[in-house]
């Protein structure tokens, strides 16, 4: 049989036949269930990239919010495009190397956050200087890369949900990321459109304030990974 007959007999599996198999279905539906209530708690949590979403917002908009997503969900791609290919192992002999990186970019960011927040101004809309309003899918990108649980997570419970989805064939595990997905999506989506309603009534020195506790979040968020590191056991 050709490659093309035996491609043609996978595709027909996966199109009609699984989709009619009650067993399959279910499967489909406990993990997307699964993967969009994990991945909910995790973008629930105190972040840098729900950092990079609340800033975006306030100047950009709600889009904002979608559009940082978009960022964190290629990062996601890569990883997981990493652990299929088997190297989860290998990456996780430099776990430490990784929480040190992201902990100093994450000290650094803040920095900046910090310094930068006594110019910002809402009356001044969108600021061009601004790395996370000029490019949101950047932004997205880079604070989850900076961010040692993104690692951390995605070598460890990430990474053995979806090699348990791709034991049950690689459509179990594409309905995990998409419910994984769904779940950034449509909190940050919710985070980007109540910030952007609100920002009318936001004045200047609140939004500084804002911009300041952001940097200053960011700073002890980094720097409690490096002490993480340094005291294992604090």
């Amino acid at each position: 049989m050709s490659h093309e007959g035996i491609l043609d007999i996978i595709l027909h599996h996966i199109l009609f036949t699984s989709w009619r198999d009650p067993g399959t279905m279910l499967d489909m539906l406990q993990t997307f269930a699964l993967a969009f209530v994990v991945g909910l708690t995790g973008a629930l949590a105190p972040g840098p990239t729900l950092v990079a979403t609340v800033n975006a917002s306030i100047a950009g908009g709600w889009t904002m919010g979608p559009r940082v997503t978009l960022g964190h969900m290629l990062s996601e791609l890569i990883i997981v495009v990493l652990i299929v290919a088997g190297l989860a192992t290998v990456a996780l002999q430099y776990t430490t190397a990784v929480a040190v990186i992201g902990g100093v970019a994450l000290i650094l960011f803040g920095i900046f956050t910090v310094l930068g927040s006594r110019q910002v101004s809402l009356a001044r809309g969108i600021n061009p200087e601004s790395a996370i309003t000029k490019n949101p899918y950047f932004a997205g990108f880079m604070t989850s890369v900076a961010n040692p649980y993104f690692w951390i997570w995605w070598l460890t419970v990430g990474g053995a949900m979806v090699i348990a989805g791709l034991a049950g064939g690689i459509l179990l595990a594409c309905v995990f990321m998409i419910g994984h997905w769904c779940a950034d999506l449509g909190w940050y989506t919710v985070v980007s459109s109540g910030i952007a309603k609100g920002k009318t009534i936001l004045s200047d020195s609140m939004y500084q304030r804002i911009m300041l506790a952001c940097g200053l979040f960011l700073v002890v968020f980094g720097a409690y990974y490096l002490v993480s590191v340094a005291f294992p056991l604090v």
